[in-house]
């Protein structure tokens, strides 16, 4: 099988030897440490080298000077500093085989300036960015010369650190700022003439490579239509393509389509669940026949199959597997091994890039391991103890995923779900068209649970006896929650919860006021349901802007589609209470900034308020229990056994995890049953 797979065939890059067609293509995780890429950031490309991949693109982007403050936690490129540690993470990658290159950039306008060293902004021209907000000031002579001299420079460190190449960012970055006449409008020798548009990064590449020598490799990631009525076209795009193929300063391209002004654009870039599948390979392919050059693409590539395709139609050079390498960093490996179907799969949830977007640190939605490295285990090994009979109540994504890791150590695990079949609020959640991919959750885990011979009961709402019974070693409550439907100060009794509408049990009235009091896909998707129905909706949430939690990504369809269906939008307000006038609701809206109130007469009221712990039967087998329920939450954190032993009459050790202990959300339930059933 690997002689014929096209995906394990090496590709010849000038010198470099990649020995299969999957890469990982450059992103920001944000795990830098003063801009540095140190033990936690090293960790996660060295997992994938071991995974079996053939090129890790690290930074998304490296900054090359300090007038291109980071947003995302970038690299610092521009500090001689970063050559030890990115050397570090070279040489351990290439123990494993693996490629390394760094994407580096000036981001231009893409950025804010009231951080780090508080420089102006500095672009092109004086346009703001939508999703940025910067007005920069217009690069003068010396800015360019300076810039320039700063790509060579930062070339030069990535060298020094053993790097197998570097790859320039060329879209809605300062090089591409300069290509686009959406941003560039200026007079000079920069502006007008594609030929002047270019200048500034033709004199980036040569600069580089006078830096580098002929043999370093060089890249760009570009834009090759901006898809956008300012930008450039489709037919504009390729010629700046065939123009850089043409100086011999660069190695490879690797393109995507479109243009990312705000997050709108930029979902069609990196496209979410609910949107096509590997919508821009066609295109790449395009680029690809047109261009006779290497070509490398990522935009939503999330399986095999897709990824194996594009390299036996000849479309791809290497496939860009981003965000399944991060639910799954040793996809190659388990090809390899013809266990396909092990692979965890990316379900396009992009909670990933949402968390950077909102300032955090990247974490795939269901394998917490990544990002954790030095704690957590992307594979699960045997126990070297005692085996032990471990009892899981309920069957949801935490619960699925303590008994998947019970059953890997080795120990004998049922399972007791009181539905007739896994699932629980993620079966919710998938009810909607647009979010029917994240099931996969559920599907791979139970697979992998079948395959380790877990026993499921289903049917069975478990109570205290059910337990016992089977006297267990180590009893899970991952029972979840129910709907919290006391939000408000009076009328709750008239109110339905955002789960009555997922689940269909209550259709949408005509005229529906939705109290969104959690901020997160719930209450979302329950409205995105009311407002499909045809009915008349209003979003009322006491938060800046709808849907805090969910970020800007996934913003995005639930904006769209409120937009379309003239649905109302009210902020900084809170739903007080509800009563019956009439035929109708009488809904009054508070707020937290004034006494004033409003009033709407409504024919529904929906809530949204999070959920309450079913955690009943938790509290039945507590006394019973050896630590009486009771975690150590220092060892919990730092990856070491429960070992609390405050009762000498209790047969078992009892924890609860998930939304059985507080409402969270999917990648909580899951992380609390892999650091906790590990050290079983």
């Amino acid at each position: 099988m690997s002689a014929n797979d096209p995906l394990l065939q090496p590709f010849q890059l000038k010198h470099l030897t990649l020995k299969n067609r999957l890469m990982s293509t450059a992103h920001e995780p944000s795990y830098s440490e003063d801009g540095l890429p140190m033990d936690r950031y090293r960790r996660y490309h060295v997992e994938k080298a071991k995974g079996g991949i053939a090129l890790t693109m690290t930074a998304g982007s490296a900054i090359v000077s300090q007038d291109s403050p980071p947003p995302f936690g970038n690299l610092h490129a521009y500090k001689d500093e970063i050559v030890a540690p990115l050397k570090r993470l070279t040489d351990e990658c290439h123990e494993y085989g693996c490629a390394v290159m760094v994407q580096i950039t000036h981001l231009g306008r893409r950025t804010n300036w009231n951080h780090s060293d508080w420089l102006p902004v500095v672009a092109p021209s004086r346009v703001r960015e939508a999703a940025h907000r910067t007005f920069p000031k217009p690069a003068e002579e010396w800015d360019i010369e300076r810039i320039i001299k700063e790509y060579a420079a930062c070339a030069q460190r990535m060298a020094a650190a053993g790097l197998d190449g570097i790859e320039i960012e060329a879209y809605g970055h300062f090089p591409d700022q300069f290509w686009s006449p959406a941003t560039n409008f200026r007079q000079d020798q920069y502006g007008g003439s594609l030929e002047n548009r270019m200048r500034f990064s033709l004199q980036v590449f040569a600069a580089i490579r006078a830096a580098v020598g002929p043999d370093f490799i060089v890249g760009t990631r570009l834009a090759v239509d901006e898809d956008w009525e300012k930008g450039f076209s489709h037919e504009e795009g390729l010629e700046i393509a065939r123009r850089l193929v043409a100086t011999d300063d660069i190695d490879f391209l690797n393109v995507i389509k479109g243009h990312i002004d705000h997050d709108a654009a930029l979902a069609k870039v990196i496209p979410i669940q609910g949107m096509a599948s590997a919508p821009h390979l066609d295109f790449a392919g395009e680029v690809r026949a047109d261009t006779g050059f290497p070509i490398f693409h990522a935009a939503r590539i999330a399986d095999v199959a897709t990824a194996r395709h594009a390299i036996a139609e000849g479309k791809l050079d290497m496939v860009g597997m981003t965000r399944p390498h991060m639910a799954d960093p040793h996809i190659v490996r388990k090809i390899i091994a013809r266990r396909e179907e092990d692979i965890r799969p990316c379900v396009g949830a992009t909670y990933c890039l949402d968390r950077i977007y909102e300032g955090h640190e990247a974490l795939c939605i269901h394998n917490p391991a990544t990002g954790r490295e030095a704690t957590m285990p992307q594979v699960i090994a045997k126990s070297e103890g005692p085996l032990k009979s471990i009892v899981v109540v309920g069957a949801g994504p935490g619960g699925l995923e303590a008994a998947r890791v019970c059953g890997e150590r080795g120990h004998k695990v049922v399972v007791l779900e009181a539905a007739d079949k896994a699932g629980g609020q993620v079966l919710l959640a998938a009810r909607t068209q647009r979010r029917r991919e994240l099931v996969g959750i559920i599907d791979w885990r139970l697979a992998q649970c079948e395959q380790l011979g877990v026993e499921f009961r289903y049917n069975l709402f478990a109570e205290k006896s059910d337990v016992i019974e089977l006297a267990p070693d180590i009893v899970i409550i991952a029972t979840g929650g129910i709907p919290d439907t006391e939000a408000l100060d009076a009328g709750n009794e008239l109110t339905i919860s955002s789960w009555d509408i997922l689940s269909g049990e209550v259709k949408p009235a005509d005229k529906v006021l939705a109290f969104d009091d959690h901020g997160a896909h719930p209450g979302m998707q329950a409205a995105e349901m009311i407002a499909l129905s045809g009915a008349q909706l209003e979003i009322v949430t006491p938060e800046r802007y709808f849907a805090p939690e969910i970020g800007g990504l996934n913003h995005v369809p639930y904006a769209r589609l409120f937009g379309e269906k003239e649905v109302r939008i009210t902020i900084n307000s809170r739903l007080l209470g509800v009563e019956r006038e009439g035929n109708s609701l009488k809904a009054v809206i508070g707020s937290d900034y004034t006494s004033a109130t409003q009033i709407r007469y409504v024919d529904q009221v929906v809530v949204e308020h999070g959920t309450i712990p079913l955690d009943d039967i938790y509290f039945d087998l507590k006394a019973g229990s050896i630590n009486r329920g009771e975690v150590n939450y220092q060892a919990l954190i730092n990856g070491e056994p429960q070992a609390i032993a405050s009762n000498a009459e209790g047969a078992y050790r009892l924890f609860r995890i998930g939304d059985a202990i507080s409402s969270r959300n999917i990648h909580a339930a899951i992380y609390d049953a892999l650091r906790l059933c590990k050290e079983f």
